[in-house]
């Protein structure tokens, strides 16, 4: 009978942990152009982190799915450790490349510069003492793109460059 109450008592401990972590709670704070090159475009996509709990979490990979005006862009992931300090903000960078023949099918679309919708899906997948947990993200939005990468401004540049 002792053993049995043992057990029972184990058991609503080890069911109860999961509410002994925190989820962390993630915002998106930007996604930008940070390249332009032959092969296509380097975007960022800048999240904070903030952990509530008593103790250290640590990522040990993300996965996103970027869509843009409800096409889908790109897909990806990776695996990098980032610690996330107890009771602290940490901001993540998740490095996206886009190739120029899907940011094609976007411009055929013919879209507002200034306006153009977006929906980003990622997991952050983490590491807690009590083993792993994947906290989504969800972020829904409109980006601006910068004058320096609109397509008049890159054309234009490349016409100057044949003025001579």
């Amino acid at each position: 009978m002792r053993r049995l109450a043992l057990l029972l008592l184990l058991l609503a401990v080890l069911s109860g942990c999961n509410t002994l972590v925190k989820t962390p709670v993630v915002v998106m704070k930007d996604l930008s152009v940070v390249s332009v090159d032959p092969a296509g475009a380097g975007m960022e996509v800048y999240l904070r982190l903030k952990n509530p709990n008593n103790f250290d979490l640590k990522l040990y990979g993300y996965s996103y799915d970027l869509k843009v005006m409800a096409l889908p862009l790109v897909k990806g992931g990776a695996r990098e450790e980032i610690n996330f300090p107890a009771n602290e903000e940490t901001d993540v960078r998740i490095p996206i490349r886009v190739a120029y023949a899907d940011l094609l099918e976007i411009l055929k679309r013919k879209p507002d510069p200034d306006k153009i919708p977006y929906q980003l899906a990622a997991g952050l997948d983490l590491e807690t003492p009590l083993g792993q947990m994947s906290v989504p993200v969800k972020h829904t939005g409109t980006y601006a793109i910068p004058k320096q990468y609109r397509p008049a401004a890159i054309f234009g540049k490349i016409a100057d460059f044949f003025k001579f």
